[in-house]
């Protein structure tokens, strides 16, 4: 028994019954289902440029402007619609005006709702009206339904501003041909140019507003992706240098051990299997090394045949700086020992880094290099003064990578780093990398 999938039937008909179909749906969405929703008005946000100048008290209130404003046009709309009574009417009068006022209300809380209660009333105020000389938009109505319009389509999308102005399009043009008697008193015109051209002018805020929008997530997401690869790269690298360094030393130990038993004459079986054991598990931590970080080199990448640059090489470094018109000195504190390599690298590569930052950001200004050997670890120092006023060279501007790189460096050895301005003008570095005391022989004893 073979089980068969049914697909859907499309929708029938022309394509343009199913784009009528699709535009009826549209308007179900967003003017009948669930037209009196529950959506309050929100208050204006305090932090911009203006409301950040208020005192406390009068900044919290700025945050209900939109809230005054509407209720202002709120009695705005009920004065104008009272003056389509004439006499002493006042029964007629007050129940204009709020049916003017009314759905301007209901747009602080119910907003697809305030635009349907300001359509419905519009025939109604216009029955009540002594002005028959607007119609079928009573003067109440007209400010009601202006306002109405204005406000729904600021808060909801272009779509739906457009099915409301095609809704009252619809009543205008029904109401001048199935009940006006007079079309050039008709201001159905006035009002549908007139709310056309507000609803574009919204329409146009909301699509700039978007693509603002986009553009600052894109921009946001571009530098988060270019941080992020930068410090990638800067991994790759650390792990390329690291496994030239350990693959050096795992190998000397490998030759070391396979070697050792030979220097030896007559040596017992025991040492033999020792040397044979610790050979095997070098050229396994090798192959294992190898496996496991072999995999970040490009595949058009070659390992250096020179050996990693240490602190030793520190003095060749700056005498290229220096040949480069760049004032450097360098002082050094403490008693000078050797280091891992690890951090002897890295040392070497925050130094240089911090240095070429220097030229690219500071030409002209002068540079010192500290490097100080304490109990527990390395400090290092490099800092720059402002770039002289004289200077014919014009900083190059940088995203950050070298100091990603300098935090990455560090981060990896567990040491601490701090980067920044100095009251002078110029940057400063400072770095700290932590080695583990080594007990020698003679403390042993």
């Amino acid at each position: 028994m073979t089980e068969t999938t049914q697909t859907p039937p499309s929708t029938p008909g022309t394509p343009e019954v199913r784009l009528a179909a699709s535009a009826l749906r549209g308007l179900r969405q967003d003017l009948i289902e669930d037209a009196f929703a529950y959506r309050p008005l929100p208050r204006r946000r305090v932090d911009g440029p203006l409301t950040r100048r208020l005192p406390g008290r009068l900044r919290e209130y700025a945050g209900w402007a939109p809230h005054a404003v509407l209720l202002a046009a709120g009695l705005l709309a009920m004065a104008i619609g009272g003056t389509e009574v004439y006499g002493h009417d006042n029964a007629r009068r007050l129940l204009n005006g709020a049916l003017a006022v009314v759905p301007i209300l209901l747009l602080l809380v119910r907003p697809v709702g305030a635009f349907w209660c300001s359509l419905i009333a519009a025939p109604i105020t216009a029955l009540f009206a002594d002005r028959w000389d607007m119609w079928p938009w009573a003067p109440g109505s007209f400010a009601c339904h202006l306002i109405v319009l204005t406000v729904v389509a600021l808060r909801t999308r272009p779509r739906t501003a457009a099915w409301m102005w095609v809704l009252t399009a619809v009543y205008s043009l029904g109401a001048d041909t199935l009940l006006g008697w007079d079309y050039y008193n008709s201001n159905s015109g006035p009002l549908l140019v007139v709310t056309a051209l507000v609803l574009l002018v919204v329409a146009v805020r909301h699509v700039r507003r978007e693509a603002r929008q986009e553009v600052i997530a894109q921009r946001t997401v571009t530098a988060h992706e270019r941080s992020r690869r930068t410090l990638l790269e800067e991994r790759t690298t650390i792990a390329r240098e690291l496994h030239d360094v350990v693959a050096h030393h795992m190998s000397v130990v490998a030759i070391q051990a396979e070697a050792a038993p030979y220097r030896v004459e007559n040596p017992p079986e025991e040492l033999e299997r020792a040397f044979a054991t610790i050979r095997e598990n070098a050229v396994a931590a090798l192959t294992e090394l190898r496996r496991v970080l072999g995999v970040v080199r490009a595949e058009d990448y070659e390992a250096p045949d020179a050996p990693q640059p240490t602190l030793a090489d520190l003095d060749a470094l700056l005498a290229n700086v220096r040949d480069t018109g760049l004032d450097v000195s360098k002082a050094v504190t403490g008693a000078m020992r050797e280091l891992p390599p690890g951090v002897e690298l890295s040392a070497y590569r925050i130094v240089q880094e911090a240095l070429s930052n220097t030229l690219r950001h500071a030409p002209g200004a002068s540079a010192r290099v500290e490097v100080s050997y304490v109990l527990g670890g390395l400090g290092l120092r490099v800092v720059n003064g402002p770039t002289p006023a004289t200077s014919l060279v014009k900083p190059s501007p940088g995203a950050g990578h070298g100091v990603t790189g300098m935090r990455e460096r560090v981060s990896m050895l567990n040491g601490e780093m701090t980067a920044g301005p100095t009251d002078e003008g110029g940057y400063e570095v400072t770095v700290f990398l932590p080695v583990p005391v080594t007990l020698t022989s003679e403390d042993d004893v």
